[in-house]
């Protein structure tokens, strides 16, 4: 695994760091580059106060001189502008978990005498770093022709029909939309149930689709079970908070159809194979195949509400209702760029993995030559041959 990443701080500590490890040396980068991934992550209908007391802006630590990435580790902070509220004052126990969220299962696991350090860790600020990595991994990836982007899908009942919409117009109508549905019509219902479940004091989620683009032919592999690309994306994404289902391409429905209607049938255009459906989302055998990498993300409705929920109080040991901490309604658009931020990583790493190289001087040329999917790169022997003696 030629990139790794760690995160560190909580949801209202003074800050949030992360160190990604193993980008190659040459790569130009600048926190402009990283800023607006954070900006978009602010964004979104549904979206709670926290997001209007925080300007998330990114500091580099280390990793990067003169603009450009040395292949050394690089460092990365964020500030918490809200820790000011909280620093040296008394806080209020925490005693009742939230059902859906970690306060319980933490509190068992680590031994809190107080639910709060699970809140902090747990929380979703976390992803902040996350989306300042997956920045960089964007940026790098760009330098190949690869795009990753994403939009909402569905909202609560609400379902958009794309229809024939190309990818990347769906990329740019999403970002046009506070609800980053790329339809206007889908986009205006899921703001009325956004509206309609504010008002009910309850939280609402939803589906996210990922795309890669312009991957080549060849990431990942079959020969061992922890090589599958689909299988590291499929970790990736659900290692996000409240992410509780992932579905590479139409997997959910190939399941429900005959084999022959669950595959994407090969065609030959001049020497080039060509696919006229991707119901594989991309990959075939753990390994990217050429064609658009579709992942969909499920998103439960976060565990915070309003609207009180039985729980236990662990202090008073009594049936107790739950007490609001504050939170989004409807993350679900402000997730896609988290999202698109994990989609990065790995393929980043698959990449490197494939390319190898300590600068992009070197890798850049390995990537014009690797194999594609034409006649002319798979010479076939067409002869016997005898495999085990």
């Amino acid at each position: 695994m030629p990139l790794r990443f760690l995160t560190a701080g909580e949801s209202h500590g003074p800050s949030l760091t992360a160190i990604l490890d193993g980008m190659p040396a040459g790569l130009p980068i600048t926190t402009e580059i990283i800023n607006k991934e954070l900006a978009r992550r602010q964004q979104g209908y549904g979206s709670g106060g926290r997001m209007k007391i925080e300007k998330d802006t990114v500091q580099i630590l280390g990793g990067v001189m003169s603009g450009e990435t040395t292949g050394a580790p690089i460092a990365l902070l964020v500030q918490n502008d809200d820790h000011v509220k909280w620093k040296n004052k008394p806080i209020e126990p925490m005693t009742a978990p939230r059902p859906g969220h970690a306060d319980l299962t933490g509190a068992v696991k680590y031994g809190y005498k107080d639910l709060r350090p699970a809140l902090e860790r747990a929380s979703a600020r976390e992803t902040t770093m996350r989306v300042a990595v997956g920045a960089v991994c964007k940026h790098f990836l760009n330098q190949f022709g690869i795009i990753v982007g994403g939009y909402v899908s569905s909202i609560g009942e609400v379902q958009a029909n794309f229809e024939d919409m190309p990818y990347e117009k769906r990329f740019k109508l999403a970002e046009e939309s506070d609800v980053r549905c790329p339809v206007q019509l889908s986009a205006q219902k899921m703001r009325d149930e956004i509206e309609k479940t504010i008002h009910g004091k309850n939280t609402l989620g939803g589906i996210i689709e990922i795309v890669a683009l312009n991957l080549p032919v060849g990431l990942g592999s079959f020969v061992q079970w922890d090589k599958r690309l689909e299988a590291k994306l499929a970790m990736a994404v659900m290692s996000v908070q409240a992410i509780k289902g992932v579905e590479v391409g139409d997997a959910f429905e190939n399941a429900k159809r005959i084999g022959t209607q669950a595959h994407d049938p090969m065609n030959l255009n001049d020497s080039n194979i060509h696919r006229a459906t991707n119901r594989a989302g991309g990959t075939e055998g753990g390994i990217s195949n050429g064609q658009p990498i579709l992942i969909r993300a499920a998103m439960k409705p976060i565990a915070t509400t309003l609207l009180p929920q039985p729980t236990v109080d662990l202090a008073s040991q009594t049936d107790s209702p739950t007490k609001y901490e504050r939170s989004d309604f409807c993350p679900v658009p402000r997730a896609v760029p988290i999202l698109e931020a994990m989609v990065a990583f790995v393929l980043a790493d698959a990449l490197l993995e494939k390319l190898g190289g300590d600068s992009m001087n070197e890798i850049k040329p390995r990537f014009e030559s690797l194999r594609k999917a034409t006649l002319d790169d798979l010479p076939m022997d067409n002869v016997s041959h005898i495999f085990w003696e």
